[in-house]
Protein backbone atom coordinates (compact mmCIF):
# COMPACT_ATOMS: atom_id res chain seq x y z
CA UNK A 1 0.00 0.00 0.00
CA UNK A 2 1.29 3.55 -0.84
CA UNK A 3 2.86 5.59 2.26
CA UNK A 4 1.64 9.34 2.86
CA UNK A 5 4.92 10.24 2.59
CA UNK A 6 5.28 8.11 -0.88
CA UNK A 7 1.89 9.61 -2.24
CA UNK A 8 3.30 13.34 -1.17
CA UNK A 9 6.71 12.35 -3.15
CA UNK A 10 4.67 11.63 -6.35
CA UNK A 11 1.98 14.08 -6.45
CA UNK A 12 5.17 16.36 -5.74
CA UNK A 13 7.19 14.76 -8.27
CA UNK A 14 4.37 15.35 -10.69
CA UNK A 15 4.67 19.29 -10.04
CA UNK A 16 7.93 19.65 -11.13
CA UNK A 17 7.57 17.45 -14.36
CA UNK A 18 4.56 19.69 -15.24
CA UNK A 19 6.57 22.99 -14.42
CA UNK A 20 7.30 24.84 -18.13
CA UNK A 21 10.97 25.14 -16.88
CA UNK A 22 11.46 22.16 -15.31
CA UNK A 23 14.13 22.71 -11.67
CA UNK A 24 16.66 20.48 -11.84
CA UNK A 25 17.53 21.37 -7.74
CA UNK A 26 14.41 20.47 -6.96
CA UNK A 27 13.91 17.57 -9.13
CA UNK A 28 17.04 15.95 -7.97
CA UNK A 29 15.45 16.69 -4.25
CA UNK A 30 12.64 14.77 -4.96
CA UNK A 31 14.13 11.72 -7.26
CA UNK A 32 16.84 10.98 -4.42
CA UNK A 33 14.01 9.29 -2.37
CA UNK A 34 12.94 7.10 -5.03
CA UNK A 35 10.75 7.62 -8.34
CA UNK A 36 7.27 6.23 -7.79
CA UNK A 37 6.87 3.75 -10.53
CA UNK A 38 3.22 4.29 -10.19
CA UNK A 39 3.18 6.92 -12.98
CA UNK A 40 6.05 5.60 -14.83
CA UNK A 41 8.20 8.98 -14.62
CA UNK A 42 11.78 7.06 -13.93
CA UNK A 43 12.23 7.29 -17.66
CA UNK A 44 11.52 11.00 -18.16
CA UNK A 45 13.44 11.94 -15.16
CA UNK A 46 16.29 9.99 -16.18
CA UNK A 47 16.42 12.03 -19.37
CA UNK A 48 16.70 15.31 -17.51
CA UNK A 49 18.97 14.51 -14.68
CA UNK A 50 21.20 12.55 -17.09
CA UNK A 51 20.88 16.19 -18.83
CA UNK A 52 19.66 14.36 -22.26
CA UNK A 53 16.53 16.77 -22.04
CA UNK A 54 16.66 20.49 -21.85
CA UNK A 55 15.18 21.41 -18.51
CA UNK A 56 12.77 23.73 -20.66
CA UNK A 57 9.69 21.69 -22.06
CA UNK A 58 9.17 23.61 -25.11
CA UNK A 59 12.36 22.56 -26.38
CA UNK A 60 11.54 18.53 -25.69
CA UNK A 61 10.36 17.66 -29.40
CA UNK A 62 13.27 19.48 -31.51
CA UNK A 63 15.61 18.33 -29.14
CA UNK A 64 14.77 14.53 -29.50
CA UNK A 65 13.78 14.84 -33.04
CA UNK A 66 17.14 15.94 -33.69
CA UNK A 67 19.37 13.18 -31.61
CA UNK A 68 16.99 10.19 -32.67
CA UNK A 69 17.65 10.98 -36.70
CA UNK A 70 21.72 11.73 -35.62
CA UNK A 71 21.23 8.33 -34.15
CA UNK A 72 19.33 6.77 -37.24
CA UNK A 73 22.04 8.42 -39.11
CA UNK A 74 24.77 7.08 -37.20
CA UNK A 75 23.65 3.29 -37.39
CA UNK A 76 23.37 3.91 -41.40
CA UNK A 77 26.85 4.76 -41.45
CA UNK A 78 28.31 2.23 -38.98
CA UNK A 79 26.32 -0.46 -39.16
CA UNK A 80 24.00 -0.77 -41.91
CA UNK A 81 26.24 0.54 -44.60
CA UNK A 82 29.58 1.01 -43.44
CA UNK A 83 31.92 2.82 -45.81
CA UNK A 84 34.89 1.53 -47.73
CA UNK A 85 37.41 2.23 -44.77
CA UNK A 86 35.65 -0.02 -42.41
CA UNK A 87 34.53 -3.37 -43.41
CA UNK A 88 36.10 -5.82 -46.96
CA UNK A 89 33.01 -6.01 -49.65
CA UNK A 90 32.80 -9.86 -49.05
CA UNK A 91 31.98 -9.00 -45.40
CA UNK A 92 28.79 -7.77 -46.21
CA UNK A 93 26.02 -7.27 -49.25
CA UNK A 94 28.08 -6.60 -52.18
CA UNK A 95 25.05 -4.53 -53.64
CA UNK A 96 25.93 -1.40 -51.18
CA UNK A 97 29.84 -1.77 -51.17
CA UNK A 98 32.22 0.33 -53.35
CA UNK A 99 34.88 -1.74 -55.01
CA UNK A 100 37.77 -2.67 -53.05
CA UNK A 101 41.43 -2.36 -54.89
CA UNK A 102 43.54 -5.54 -55.60
CA UNK A 103 45.96 -4.44 -54.09
CA UNK A 104 44.28 -4.99 -50.02
CA UNK A 105 43.71 -8.70 -48.86
CA UNK A 106 43.28 -10.26 -45.38
CA UNK A 107 46.91 -10.78 -45.10
CA UNK A 108 47.92 -7.35 -45.94
CA UNK A 109 49.72 -6.01 -42.71
CA UNK A 110 49.22 -2.16 -43.54
CA UNK A 111 47.85 -1.21 -40.22
CA UNK A 112 45.35 1.39 -42.83
CA UNK A 113 44.22 -1.63 -44.55
CA UNK A 114 40.77 -2.41 -44.92
CA UNK A 115 41.27 -5.79 -43.50
CA UNK A 116 42.90 -4.49 -40.92
CA UNK A 117 40.42 -2.34 -39.45
CA UNK A 118 37.52 -5.19 -39.84
CA UNK A 119 39.95 -7.94 -37.84
CA UNK A 120 40.37 -5.11 -35.04
CA UNK A 121 36.23 -4.10 -35.59
CA UNK A 122 35.72 -7.89 -34.84
CA UNK A 123 37.56 -8.64 -31.75
CA UNK A 124 35.86 -5.98 -30.23
CA UNK A 125 32.15 -7.17 -31.81
CA UNK A 126 32.63 -10.88 -30.52
CA UNK A 127 33.14 -9.28 -27.21
CA UNK A 128 30.68 -7.19 -26.91
CA UNK A 129 28.12 -9.89 -28.43
CA UNK A 130 29.48 -12.54 -25.37
CA UNK A 131 28.69 -9.75 -22.45
CA UNK A 132 25.37 -8.41 -24.09
CA UNK A 133 24.02 -11.93 -24.03
CA UNK A 134 24.70 -12.77 -20.41
CA UNK A 135 22.71 -9.57 -19.03
CA UNK A 136 20.25 -10.42 -16.10
CA UNK A 137 20.15 -13.84 -17.01
CA UNK A 138 18.03 -14.48 -14.43
CA UNK A 139 15.03 -12.41 -15.92
CA UNK A 140 13.21 -12.95 -19.44
CA UNK A 141 13.24 -9.65 -20.71
CA UNK A 142 16.81 -9.11 -22.54
CA UNK A 143 15.59 -12.67 -24.37
CA UNK A 144 12.84 -11.13 -25.75
CA UNK A 145 11.83 -9.83 -28.97
CA UNK A 146 11.58 -5.98 -28.85
CA UNK A 147 8.24 -4.29 -30.03
CA UNK A 148 10.14 -2.10 -32.04
CA UNK A 149 13.36 -3.25 -34.10
CA UNK A 150 15.33 -0.99 -36.32
CA UNK A 151 15.00 -1.39 -39.74
CA UNK A 152 16.75 0.25 -42.68
CA UNK A 153 15.65 2.89 -44.28
CA UNK A 154 12.16 3.05 -46.32
CA UNK A 155 11.12 -0.24 -44.20
CA UNK A 156 7.87 0.49 -43.01
CA UNK A 157 5.69 -2.40 -44.32
CA UNK A 158 8.65 -4.46 -42.43
CA UNK A 159 9.83 -6.11 -45.56
CA UNK A 160 13.34 -4.35 -45.18
CA UNK A 161 16.01 -6.21 -42.88
CA UNK A 162 16.08 -5.29 -39.17
CA UNK A 163 19.21 -4.22 -38.57
CA UNK A 164 20.73 -6.72 -35.88
CA UNK A 165 20.79 -9.00 -38.91
CA UNK A 166 23.89 -7.09 -40.21
CA UNK A 167 25.83 -7.74 -36.89
CA UNK A 168 24.35 -11.23 -37.19
CA UNK A 169 26.13 -11.48 -40.53
CA UNK A 170 29.27 -9.85 -39.75
CA UNK A 171 29.11 -12.05 -35.82
CA UNK A 172 29.63 -14.93 -38.46
CA UNK A 173 32.13 -13.46 -40.69
CA UNK A 174 33.98 -12.49 -37.31
CA UNK A 175 34.71 -16.15 -36.17
CA UNK A 176 35.14 -16.99 -39.90
CA UNK A 177 37.82 -14.99 -40.93
CA UNK A 178 39.75 -14.94 -37.42
CA UNK A 179 39.47 -19.01 -37.14
CA UNK A 180 40.41 -19.03 -41.27
CA UNK A 181 43.89 -17.18 -40.67
CA UNK A 182 46.50 -19.71 -39.23
CA UNK A 183 49.95 -19.54 -38.73
CA UNK A 184 52.19 -22.71 -41.34
CA UNK A 185 55.07 -24.52 -40.14
CA UNK A 186 57.34 -22.02 -42.22
CA UNK A 187 55.96 -19.39 -39.55
CA UNK A 188 54.08 -17.90 -42.84
CA UNK A 189 50.00 -16.98 -42.65
CA UNK A 190 47.50 -19.45 -44.22
CA UNK A 191 43.84 -19.25 -44.98
CA UNK A 192 42.16 -22.47 -43.54
CA UNK A 193 39.11 -23.86 -44.17
CA UNK A 194 35.55 -23.84 -43.19
CA UNK A 195 34.61 -22.42 -39.03
CA UNK A 196 32.41 -23.10 -37.32
CA UNK A 197 29.28 -20.24 -37.25
CA UNK A 198 29.62 -18.46 -34.04
CA UNK A 199 26.02 -18.30 -32.47
CA UNK A 200 22.61 -19.63 -33.91
CA UNK A 201 19.30 -17.50 -33.52
CA UNK A 202 16.62 -20.18 -33.86
CA UNK A 203 14.13 -18.34 -31.30
CA UNK A 204 13.93 -14.96 -33.43
CA UNK A 205 12.45 -14.64 -37.18
CA UNK A 206 13.96 -12.80 -39.93
CA UNK A 207 11.71 -9.95 -38.75
CA UNK A 208 12.35 -10.40 -34.98
CA UNK A 209 15.37 -8.60 -32.79
CA UNK A 210 15.94 -9.52 -28.70
CA UNK A 211 16.41 -6.61 -26.61
CA UNK A 212 19.75 -8.11 -26.12
CA UNK A 213 20.59 -7.36 -29.81
CA UNK A 214 19.53 -4.18 -29.26
CA UNK A 215 22.11 -3.80 -26.90
CA UNK A 216 24.93 -4.67 -28.69
CA UNK A 217 24.17 -2.72 -31.32
CA UNK A 218 24.56 0.47 -29.13
CA UNK A 219 27.88 -0.74 -27.46
CA UNK A 220 29.12 -1.43 -30.86
CA UNK A 221 28.00 1.69 -32.17
CA UNK A 222 29.56 3.53 -29.23
CA UNK A 223 32.74 1.59 -29.69
CA UNK A 224 33.06 3.36 -33.62
CA UNK A 225 32.24 6.70 -32.02
CA UNK A 226 34.85 6.49 -29.15
CA UNK A 227 38.17 4.30 -31.03
CA UNK A 228 40.20 5.84 -28.41
CA UNK A 229 38.20 4.31 -25.72
CA UNK A 230 36.07 1.85 -27.98
CA UNK A 231 34.44 -1.17 -25.38
CA UNK A 232 35.45 -2.15 -22.09
CA UNK A 233 33.52 -5.22 -20.47
CA UNK A 234 31.54 -3.93 -18.04
CA UNK A 235 29.66 -1.01 -19.90
CA UNK A 236 27.09 -3.58 -20.86
CA UNK A 237 26.19 -3.51 -17.21
CA UNK A 238 25.70 -0.15 -17.18
CA UNK A 239 23.62 0.64 -20.51
CA UNK A 240 21.55 -2.25 -19.64
CA UNK A 241 19.48 -0.84 -16.72
CA UNK A 242 19.14 2.45 -19.11
CA UNK A 243 17.94 0.67 -22.04
CA UNK A 244 15.49 -1.81 -19.40
CA UNK A 245 13.86 1.58 -18.22
CA UNK A 246 13.34 3.56 -21.59
CA UNK A 247 12.43 0.18 -23.33
CA UNK A 248 9.68 0.03 -20.46
CA UNK A 249 8.04 3.40 -20.23
CA UNK A 250 4.53 3.51 -20.42
CA UNK A 251 4.13 5.63 -23.02
CA UNK A 252 4.40 3.93 -26.33
CA UNK A 253 5.87 6.92 -28.21
CA UNK A 254 8.77 6.99 -25.80
CA UNK A 255 9.27 3.26 -26.54
CA UNK A 256 9.50 3.67 -30.09
CA UNK A 257 12.69 5.67 -29.79
CA UNK A 258 13.84 3.49 -26.58
CA UNK A 259 17.12 2.73 -28.19
CA UNK A 260 18.06 6.13 -29.65
CA UNK A 261 17.53 7.44 -26.07
CA UNK A 262 19.33 5.24 -24.22
CA UNK A 263 22.14 5.54 -26.63
CA UNK A 264 22.61 9.05 -25.47
CA UNK A 265 21.67 8.95 -22.30
CA UNK A 266 24.59 6.37 -22.30
CA UNK A 267 26.89 8.83 -23.67
CA UNK A 268 26.52 11.15 -21.33
CA UNK A 269 26.80 8.99 -18.34
CA UNK A 270 29.91 7.89 -19.72
CA UNK A 271 31.26 11.27 -20.22
CA UNK A 272 31.57 11.70 -16.32
CA UNK A 273 33.40 7.78 -16.00
CA UNK A 274 34.95 7.20 -18.52
CA UNK A 275 38.29 7.53 -17.16
CA UNK A 276 37.38 4.83 -15.05
CA UNK A 277 37.66 2.11 -18.58
CA UNK A 278 40.99 4.13 -19.56
CA UNK A 279 43.44 1.88 -18.39
CA UNK A 280 46.56 4.35 -19.04
CA UNK A 281 44.34 6.40 -16.64
CA UNK A 282 44.10 4.19 -13.71
CA UNK A 283 46.58 5.85 -11.38
CA UNK A 284 45.39 9.55 -12.22
CA UNK A 285 43.13 11.55 -10.11
CA UNK A 286 39.85 10.22 -11.99
CA UNK A 287 41.19 6.86 -12.42
CA UNK A 288 39.37 3.48 -10.93
CA UNK A 289 42.40 3.24 -8.56
CA UNK A 290 42.33 6.79 -7.24
CA UNK A 291 38.21 5.95 -6.61
CA UNK A 292 39.37 2.71 -4.76
CA UNK A 293 41.74 4.69 -2.48
CA UNK A 294 39.41 7.47 -1.74
CA UNK A 295 36.60 4.93 -0.77
CA UNK A 296 39.27 3.28 1.44
CA UNK A 297 40.58 6.13 3.18
CA UNK A 298 36.85 7.88 3.57
CA UNK A 299 36.34 4.09 5.29
CA UNK A 300 39.55 4.93 7.75
CA UNK A 301 38.12 8.16 8.62
CA UNK A 302 34.68 6.99 9.15
CA UNK A 303 35.30 3.57 10.78
CA UNK A 304 39.09 3.19 11.62
CA UNK A 305 38.65 -0.36 13.65
CA UNK A 306 37.28 -1.67 10.57
CA UNK A 307 39.18 -0.86 8.09
CA UNK A 308 42.27 -1.78 10.30
CA UNK A 309 40.39 -5.26 10.10
CA UNK A 310 40.38 -5.03 6.07
CA UNK A 311 44.47 -4.50 5.91
CA UNK A 312 45.29 -7.04 8.30
CA UNK A 313 42.77 -9.41 6.84
CA UNK A 314 44.86 -7.95 3.35
CA UNK A 315 41.82 -7.36 2.16
CA UNK A 316 42.17 -5.15 -1.05
CA UNK A 317 39.65 -2.89 -2.31
CA UNK A 318 40.30 -3.97 -5.78
CA UNK A 319 38.83 -7.36 -4.68
CA UNK A 320 35.22 -5.86 -4.05
CA UNK A 321 35.25 -2.13 -4.41
CA UNK A 322 36.89 -2.42 -8.50
CA UNK A 323 33.48 -4.04 -9.25
CA UNK A 324 31.46 -1.60 -6.99
CA UNK A 325 32.60 1.09 -8.70
CA UNK A 326 32.92 0.53 -12.11
CA UNK A 327 29.51 -0.23 -13.10
CA UNK A 328 27.50 1.71 -10.37
CA UNK A 329 26.83 -0.96 -8.05
CA UNK A 330 24.59 -2.63 -10.84
CA UNK A 331 26.07 -6.36 -10.06
CA UNK A 332 25.01 -5.96 -5.95
CA UNK A 333 21.65 -5.96 -6.55
CA UNK A 334 18.67 -7.22 -8.30
CA UNK A 335 17.45 -4.64 -10.86
CA UNK A 336 14.40 -3.01 -9.04
CA UNK A 337 16.79 -1.86 -6.32
CA UNK A 338 19.64 -1.14 -8.88
CA UNK A 339 16.97 1.41 -10.44
CA UNK A 340 16.22 2.38 -6.76
CA UNK A 341 19.73 3.36 -6.60
CA UNK A 342 20.09 4.57 -9.38
CA UNK A 343 17.54 7.52 -8.81
CA UNK A 344 19.59 8.67 -5.84
CA UNK A 345 23.01 8.01 -7.92
CA UNK A 346 21.66 10.71 -10.87
CA UNK A 347 20.27 12.86 -8.39
CA UNK A 348 23.10 13.95 -6.81
CA UNK A 349 24.77 16.96 -8.29
CA UNK A 350 28.02 15.13 -7.09
CA UNK A 351 27.35 11.29 -7.60
CA UNK A 352 30.27 9.96 -7.95
CA UNK A 353 31.16 11.20 -4.35
CA UNK A 354 27.82 10.03 -3.10
CA UNK A 355 28.80 6.61 -4.70
CA UNK A 356 31.80 6.42 -2.65
CA UNK A 357 29.43 7.43 0.38
CA UNK A 358 26.87 4.15 -0.70
CA UNK A 359 29.97 1.95 -0.60
CA UNK A 360 31.09 3.09 2.66
CA UNK A 361 27.94 2.83 3.71
CA UNK A 362 27.82 -1.00 2.46
CA UNK A 363 30.64 -1.84 4.40
CA UNK A 364 29.50 -0.27 8.07
CA UNK A 365 26.24 -1.79 7.55
CA UNK A 366 27.82 -5.29 7.79
CA UNK A 367 30.63 -4.06 10.29
CA UNK A 368 30.39 -7.09 12.76
CA UNK A 369 29.88 -9.94 10.62
CA UNK A 370 33.41 -8.09 8.77
CA UNK A 371 35.11 -8.09 12.04
CA UNK A 372 34.01 -11.60 12.69
CA UNK A 373 34.93 -13.00 10.00
CA UNK A 374 38.26 -14.45 8.42
CA UNK A 375 39.58 -13.82 5.03
CA UNK A 376 37.15 -16.27 3.06
CA UNK A 377 34.09 -15.17 5.06
CA UNK A 378 35.14 -11.65 4.59
CA UNK A 379 35.01 -12.23 1.19
CA UNK A 380 32.13 -13.88 0.60
CA UNK A 381 30.55 -11.37 1.98
CA UNK A 382 31.99 -8.41 -0.09
CA UNK A 383 31.33 -10.24 -3.01
CA UNK A 384 27.57 -11.26 -1.97
CA UNK A 385 26.12 -8.72 -0.54
CA UNK A 386 23.51 -9.73 1.84
CA UNK A 387 21.63 -6.61 2.39
CA UNK A 388 18.99 -5.82 -0.15
CA UNK A 389 17.05 -2.75 1.34
CA UNK A 390 18.81 0.02 -0.62
CA UNK A 391 16.76 2.70 1.52
CA UNK A 392 19.03 1.50 4.41
CA UNK A 393 21.69 2.10 3.05
CA UNK A 394 21.13 5.52 1.32
CA UNK A 395 20.33 6.62 4.90
CA UNK A 396 23.52 5.56 5.89
CA UNK A 397 25.18 7.09 2.95
CA UNK A 398 23.38 10.58 4.01
CA UNK A 399 24.81 9.74 7.37
CA UNK A 400 28.05 9.81 6.50
CA UNK A 401 28.57 12.49 4.34
CA UNK A 402 26.37 14.65 6.68
CA UNK A 403 29.17 13.65 9.68
CA UNK A 404 31.65 14.72 6.75
CA UNK A 405 30.28 18.70 6.15
CA UNK A 406 29.97 18.68 10.13
CA UNK A 407 33.70 17.94 10.61
CA UNK A 408 34.59 19.98 8.24
CA UNK A 409 32.63 22.99 9.84
CA UNK A 410 30.50 23.61 7.08
CA UNK A 411 26.88 25.48 7.97
CA UNK A 412 24.68 24.19 4.87
CA UNK A 413 23.17 21.02 5.59
CA UNK A 414 23.01 18.29 2.84
CA UNK A 415 20.43 19.44 0.38
CA UNK A 416 18.96 16.21 0.43
CA UNK A 417 16.81 14.77 3.57
CA UNK A 418 15.63 11.28 3.54
CA UNK A 419 12.09 10.99 5.63
CA UNK A 420 12.46 9.02 8.49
Amino acid sequence: METAAARSRRDELSAILQQEVVSLDQLRSCCFHGVPDELGLRPLCWKLLLNYLPEKKSKWESALVQQRNLYRVWTEEFIISPGKQDLPEDAVDSSSRHDITCDDHPLNPNPQSTWSTYFKDNEVLVQIDKDARRLYPDMCFFQRSTEFPLRTAGSDDGTKMVAAEYLRRRIDQCVLKSNAIVKNRSGGWNISGGAKRATQYLNLSGTEEAHWEVVERMLFLYAKLNPGQSYVQGMNEIIGPLYFTFSTDKDKTYREHAEADTFFCFTNLMAEIRDRFIKHLDDSSSGIISSMNRLMGMLKEADEVLWKRLMELDVKPQYFSFRWLMVLLSQEFALPEVLHLWDALFSDAHRFDLLLDICVAMLILIRDQLLDGDFAATMKLLQNYPISDVDQILCKAVQLRRRVLDNLEQLPEHPLELTP
